[in-house]
């Protein structure tokens, strides 16, 4: 025997019994709401997922960090979840570079900066090239932003010497930040 439960405005769900002899029972939690989506998570469970991608060429000269247009928010469902922050920078490229030359790159939460990523493309040449691809640099970062508002996530760039010229996203390469809400 199968039971059919038909949803209020389109589709439906079939309970099929086992083909086994016995007695099987179910037995659902008495909640009200959503059973799978408004119970509490249990720790480590994935509660949102939110994904962005970015693909402009962006260039510096400059030491100074600027933003290489990767950027991500998220408004966690609670003030005690983690949120796991992975990025993927790609089409990283230096020109005309010199001894000391790398681009690098940091993640912020808002306007803090909360980790760097390694540095990329450090060349201790004395000469300079006409450009070295360095292809992409990632990071994994568990952050406690302790808050329930929309918290933006973003990656800046530096050309560290300030010598030659380094791409990010170089031809449209696109780049990508995941950010996971996890249960605690």
């Amino acid at each position: 025997m199968s039971i059919v439960l038909v949803g209020s405005t389109s589709g439906s769900v079939t309970l099929q019994e086992p083909a086994v002899a016995g007695t099987t029972v179910l037995t659902l939690p008495a909640v009200s709401g959503n059973v799978l989506t408004d119970t509490s998570p249990k720790a480590g469970n994935v509660i949102q997922v939110v994904n962005a991608t970015y693909s402009t060429q962006t260039t510096s000269g400059s030491s100074t960090y600027a933003d290489t247009g990767l950027t991500a928010t998220i408004t966690p469902t609670s003030i005690t979840s983690k949120i796991l922050v992975l990025v993927s920078q790609n089409g990283n490229l230096v020109t005309g570079y010199s001894t000391g030359t790398a681009i690098t790159f940091r993640l912020l939460r808002s306007a803090s900066v909360i980790a760097f990523l390694e540095d990329l493309n450090s060349y201790t040449a004395g000469s300079s090239g006409s450009g070295v691809g360095g292809g992409s640099t990632s990071i994994s970062y568990l952050d406690s932003p302790a808050t329930t508002s929309a918290t933006t996530y973003k990656t800046q760039f530096s050309n560290r010497a300030a010598s030659g010229t380094v791409y990010i996203q170089f031809s449209s390469s696109v780049s990508s930040m995941t950010l996971m809400e996890i249960a605690t």
